[in-house]
């Protein structure tokens, strides 16, 4: 064997190992924050606030991308294990157990678990986007294609993974990546562009209004998308130049989706993020405001009359107008 292949196969098992690792350490934050976002939606937020909407579907979703990020995680800890430990007098050794991961139930479980969690994670971004854009068909139809292309993509990956082909050579997988990506970046134009126009309705409306809450929301979404969506374009970049990186991101990435779907989920449930309420109430706002503005008019048109009145001109019909009194 030379020098070269020695170099290639020794840089092809650290990037797997080294990606266990980041595994391990993107589910152990995602673990701590499931148990912050399930301990924030079970109490009542600080200062007074309301308990967050739709709270007994969020602790569903919590539990069950948990659930399903742990089994992912456990099948890819005990594969590792298989690749240096149990496996390890395989002909070929840990470069042939890696290659040919998918010949292996466990993994095709593992990805099969992750799948589903990305699926509940993109539905949760959907609801969201919807309720911002206060269900606009012309938003939602749009972004349930990308959505269903997805899920298929993520089934046509799943059929070829179980026939045993070798994973990074599944060109359906860079399109349901691409889909993916694809998704989570239309999600964050459209909220980050819905809301940055609520809030300038609501300075229209009131000159000193405080849009730091609209501010806030925008920069959690960008920093929370911008997150994973790096990740992923390193992953998908390569992965399609069947590069080793991708082994330091492939069995992270749900983890880093998982994250930043949770921070988003803890800071809904302490009461500060945007909900349908606020979306229907700017333009109940803005029906408020032109009201006031009629009443203020109708006002100033009873006080002249009421001046008239007192120096001496008598209005037609008032004399006749008797004060009901309802009870």
């Amino acid at each position: 064997m030379s020098s070269d292949s020695t170099s290639t196969n020794l840089w092809l098992e650290r990037s797997r190992l080294d990606g266990m690792i980041l595994g391990a350490v993107s589910y152990g934050g995602f673990f701590i924050l499931t148990v912050q976002a399930a301990i924030s939606l079970m109490q009542r937020p600080r200062h007074g606030g309301k308990i967050a909407e739709n709270r007994f579907s969020l602790l569903a979703y919590v539990f069950i991308t948990f659930i399903l990020a742990t089994i992912g995680f456990a099948a890819n800890a005990k594969y590792t294990q298989m690749i240096w430990i149990d496996l390890r007098d395989t002909p070929g050794g840990p470069v042939t157990l890696i290659e040919d991961e998918m010949n292996y139930p466990i993994n095709v479980m593992a990805i099969a678990c992750y799948f589903v969690m990305e699926w509940f994670m993109q539905a949760l971004l959907l609801h969201r986007c919807f309720v911002i854009w206060n269900w606009a068909r012309y938003v939602m139809v749009p972004m349930i294609t990308l959505y269903i292309g997805m899920i298929a993509m993520a089934i046509l990956v799943l059929i070829e993974s179980s026939a045993g082909a070798v994973f990074y050579n599944i060109n359906t997988e860079l399109a349901y990546l691409s889909l993916e990506v694809g998704l989570t970046v239309t999600y964050s134009v459209l909220v980050t562009s819905r809301l940055l126009s609520m809030r300038g309705l609501m300075r229209q409306i009131i000159r000193e209004y405080d849009s730091s809450t609209y501010d806030t929301i925008v920069l959690m979404v960008i920093e929370s998308a911008m997150a994973y969506i790096a990740y992923a374009i390193v992953f998908i970049v390569s992965f399609g130049m069947h590069n080793n990186v991708s082994n330091l991101c492939f069995l992270s990435i749900s983890h880093v989706q998982g994250i930043a779907q949770l921070l988003i989920i803890i800071r809904v449930a302490r009461g500060r993020a945007i909900t349908s309420e606020h979306t229907r109430g700017v333009a109940a706002r803005t029906t408020i405001a032109f009201s006031a503005t009629v009443s203020d008019g109708t006002e100033e048109i009873d006080i002249e009359r009421a001046t008239e009145s007192e120096d001496g001109v008598v209005q037609p019909g008032l004399e006749k107008a008797p004060e009901k009194v309802t009870t």
